[in-house]
């Protein structure tokens, strides 16, 4: 028995650690009576090592065998916080503080512990005992800090940072959580001068210098941001971070620069995951060059991690999920999480956008009052946030007087929400308003945006600004009420709303489901996308009377004709199609799809998106489509972004995708003069289509169960002629119906706010 300890001790002498490790392993197993020594040094060398499971299970014996050993339950305790068992860790290091009180290390453990699960009151009570009995130490000051922080006492937490770095000059933590408090304060003049004193203080610390670049990044300074980054670039070429840094900054507005940049990065440290999980999401959002190439290269690379999923957090299980999203890889996207702890993970950690990939994932209504309740946990975080740091309002305006109207949005250009509020721009209502526009769009200006400027009372444009300021800059504009129109997509600041930068407070078109915050009052729909049940959005419905959107007229003209002859005519079979995001597939959709194409002889499945260009999207298509009896000659690629209309002339029939069905998708198709086939739920974003097409004197064609949408496929497949007469009539049919009276559209919803408000003045 002696000679496994002795093995042991001779492998750690020579630096042989996993040997040793094997060794003490061996000797517990063979005797768990073992002295608490023994189990002391393996769970130490297993912590080296990390081989955080394996100490753990070890420990475990050994504790059950030396309850009274401190040293045990400590590192017990902290083996437990590798392998994210949080809950389990608080009473053994509880356990040991009351050993040994004088004792700092385990209440250390504990402190942090309870900070990993966020119970700030209890981690303040361990650190401020542990503050006063060593007052010169700093680390403790610091996490005494983080523990008010986390309660939101911001001031107290910022004078015990400031303690932090007083005792210790070089504590780059403490700097760090100084400026983030500061941040989180929007004094951001004083967190960058901190920082300024910091990097002086500590030169060439790359955490701190990549601190600032972060600091000027969160407040709006992009293009300031660059400079730095890149004025150090000369001096340090073969810095990791620095690639890191300017990669994930510049991606924005300079998509090939940022993944060479994050390439370096990669190239120059390879093992660190965050480099590469931030390669594999600028890749996939990459639109240039060969997007199905670029699409494919992030898959590969996602693959590749997937064996440290252990390591991932919801950061990178959101590019992730989003990866295997785009080629349709549902297997992996099971892997990397469930439903429910996925999306309470994002919306803990303030990643509304991901929320978005949820929607195809229900299954239920437990699902769909679940997803709610994901984006409220979003909303009360980002609210309590709001309300520790109040923005600065002017005096109340005289009341009367013409209503002042914001929409906030990066979109309001040549982008779908553009096209379809355009209306309202070209029909204000300068009688009764004054309309503003609010933007952070970073690109070029164009010609949607320069004819709405030429429409409205004021376009405000800040491609640089941080989200406090951007709220106190719009309460500057005394509005009487704000309407955001693009939820949490790219470039826009959903959480400006939070701030209740207005006194009434709307969503409108950019996102298909309540955003989650209680400081937006209404949601604007009709009263076919009107939920069935009021539980499923968190604001009030604000009803249009017809329909919801319309088809602005500058977008959607004549300059794409419509083939006349069917597809079928030219073809002599069926084809069907979509052009919808990968986001809303899911197996059972593609497998339903696949059905009608199997139920339809000769028939075959157009997609029609960029997609097609990556291999691994069309093999897990086709995989899904032979899983229903449909060969893979029976699949058509179309792989083309933007300028996809002219490709609905080679389709019969658009299926359309559930449970989060099409929208700007659904009117494309429709221009296009091919008839949708879609499956009408419950939910908001269940009824989309059954809106556009019910407006478009189309309802008929959406169907409540499975079996109904099948069959309805079918009968349009088989009735030639209605197919030609939707095809030859759409268009003039469209511009009569309530989506193509842009004018009656406007004055409809400038009705709706105007009373809405006077009600509320």
């Amino acid at each position: 028995m002696t000679d496994r300890l002795q093995a042991a001790q001779t492998a750690l002498n020579e630096g042989r650690r996993d040997e040793a490790i094997d060794e003490l392993i061996a000797a517990v197993t063979e005797d768990p009576a073992r002295p608490a020594q023994v189990y002391r040094v393996l769970a130490l060398q297993c912590y080296n090592a990390g081989r955080f499971e394996e100490g753990v299970r070890h420990v475990a014996a050994g504790v059950e065998r030396h309850p009274k050993d401190y040293d045990l339950l400590n590192v017990y305790g902290v083996l437990l916080r590798k392998v994210r068992r949080q809950a389990e860790a608080v009473p053994l290091l509880e356990a040991a503080t009351r050993l040994r009180p004088k004792d700092l290390a385990a209440a250390s453990n504990l402190g942090n512990v309870l900070l990993d699960l966020r119970e700030g009151a209890r981690a303040e009570a361990v650190f401020a005992k542990l503050v006063r009995a060593n007052p010169r130490n700093a680390e403790f000051h610091r996490q005494l800090g983080r523990a008010l922080t986390q309660q939101g006492k911001i001031e107290p937490a910022i004078t015990r940072f400031r303690t932090a770095v007083n005792l210790k000059k070089d504590l780059t933590d403490g700097w760090l959580d100084l400026v983030g408090a500061l941040t989180e304060e929007f004094r951001t003049a004083e967190a960058e001068e901190t920082l300024d004193r910091a990097i002086a203080a500590n030169p060439g610390d790359q955490r701190l210098l990549e601190g600032k670049a972060m600091i000027l990044r969160r407040s709006g300074q992009m293009r300031r941001a660059e400079q730095f980054l890149t004025e150090l670039l000369p001096a340090n070429p073969d810095a990791a971070w620095l690639h890191y840094q300017i990669g994930v900054l510049v991606a924005d507005w300079d998509r090939e620069k940022a993944n060479a940049a994050l390439r370096r990065a990669v190239e120059l440290e390879p093992d660190r995951l965050d480099y590469a999980i931030s390669l594999v999401e600028s890749l996939e959002r990459t639109r240039i060059g060969d997007e199905g190439g670029n699409i494919e290269e992030a898959y590969q690379l996602a693959l590749k991690l997937m064996p440290r999923k252990a390591e991932f957090g919801d950061a990178a299980n959101k590019v992730m999920t989003e990866v295997f999203v785009r080629v349709a890889d549902f297997d992996a996207m099971d892997e990397v999480g469930d439903f429910k702890t996925l999306g309470r993970g994002w919306a803990s950690s303030g990643r509304h956008t991901a929320l978005l990939k949820q929607l195809a994932r229900i299954k239920n209504d437990e699902d769909r009052q679940e997803l709610v309740e994901q984006h409220r946990i979003w909303g009360r975080e980002v609210e309590k946030a709001a309300a520790r740091r109040p923005i600065k309002r002017p005096p109340p305006r005289p009341k009367g007087g013409k209503i002042r109207l914001g929409f906030m949005s990066s979109d309001l250009r040549q982008h779908p929400v553009g096209y379809f509020a355009m209306p309202l721009f070209d029909h204000v209502d300068n009688e009764r308003f004054e309309v503003f526009v609010y933007s952070y769009y970073l690109g070029q200006e164009d010609a949607a945006q320069q004819h709405i400027t030429s429409k409205i009372s004021g376009y405000r444009w800040w491609p640089d600004v941080g989200i406090g300021e951007a709220a106190e800059r719009i309460a500057e504009d005394q509005l009487d009420i704000l309407i955001e129109l693009g939820g949490s997509t790219h470039m826009n600041k959903l959480e400006v709303m939070a701030y209740r930068p207005a006194p009434l407070q709307a969503s409108w078109l950019g996102y298909p489901h309540s955003a989650g915050l209680s400081s937006i009052d209404y949601f604007i729909c009709d009263p076919f996308s009107l939920p069935t049940r009021p539980e499923y959005l968190v604001e009030k419905p604000l009803l249009m009377p017809k329909s919801w959107i319309a088809l602005g007229e500058r977008f959607f003209s004549n300059r794409v004709e419509i083939r006349q002859t069917l597809p079928e005519e030219t073809n002599g079979f069926i084809t069907y199609g979509t052009a919808n995001n990968p986001h809303k597939y899911t197996s059972e959709l593609l497998r339903a799809w696949a059905r009608v194409v199997a139920a339809t002889p000769n028939s075959k499945f157009a997609f029609i998106r960029p997609e097609g260009g990556a291999k691994s999207f069309r093999e897990n298509i086709t995989a899904q489509f032979a899983l229903e009896g449909v060969s893979a000659d029976r699949l058509v690629w179309h792989v083309v972004r933007g300028a996809h209309l002219p490709y609905y002339n080679e389709v019969d029939i658009t299926l359309d995708t559930f449970p989060l069905t099409g929208g700007t998708t659904t009117t494309e198709t429709l221009w296009m003069g091919v008839p949708l086939v879609s499956l009408r739920g419950p939910a908001f974003h269940e009824r989309l289509s059954y809106s556009i097409m019910s407006n478009a004197g189309l309802g008929d064609l959406c169907a409540d169960n499975l079996e109904d949408y099948h069959a309805l496929a079918l009968k349009l497949a088989a009735d030639r002629d209605r197919r030609r007469a939707i095809r030859a009539s759409i268009r003039d049919d469209l511009r009569k119906s309530p989506l193509g009276d842009t004018q009656q559209f406007a004055r409809d919803f400038y009705d709706m706010i105007h009373r809405t408000v006077t009600e509320r003045r």
